[in-house]
């Protein structure tokens, strides 16, 4: 993408979970809950249905980061979360990025990380710092 970073940038992006990423991310996480695998055990719980990992929710601004916005070369410096709802199998989200402070001289950019379901209910709150010496310039 190149498109210039600066303060006040913002970049959504739209996706989903599906069946197959659930049970990968438990496979190579080893979170075996069965909140996440079993159908039946997951209906008796406060969420009524299988909820996608917390942590695979917010793998998205991992891809983001990496691939898109700033994209190649970004290095990972940090990242809060907060877990404000649950996330479920096939259904639509939006990661929103928000760049908050960028500073050119270290190439370094503070975000505002959001996941929201498309009413616009927050499910996932956070804050990154990443490095990429050839996107944020």
């Amino acid at each position: 993408m190149a498109t210039k970073i600066e303060n006040g940038f913002q970049y959504k992006h739209e996706f989903s979970f599906s069946e197959d990423d659930v049970v990968g991310f438990a496979k190579v996480s080893g979170d075996n809950n069965p909140i996440h695998l079993d159908e039946e055990y997951a209906s008796k719980t406060i969420f009524k249905r299988r909820v996608v990992h917390g942590f695979l929710g917010g793998s998205v601004f991992s891809k983001v980061f990496g691939t898109i916005v700033p994209g190649e070369g970004t290095i990972y410096l940090s990242q809060t979360l907060k877990f404000m709802g649950p996330m479920y199998i096939g259904e639509k989200y939006i990661a929103v990025f928000d760049f908050t402070e960028v500073d050119v001289t270290k190439h370094r950019a503070k975000v505002q990380t959001k996941i929201t379901d498309l009413n616009n209910n927050a499910i996932i709150l956070g804050e990154a710092l990443v490095l990429n010496h050839n996107k944020i310039i």
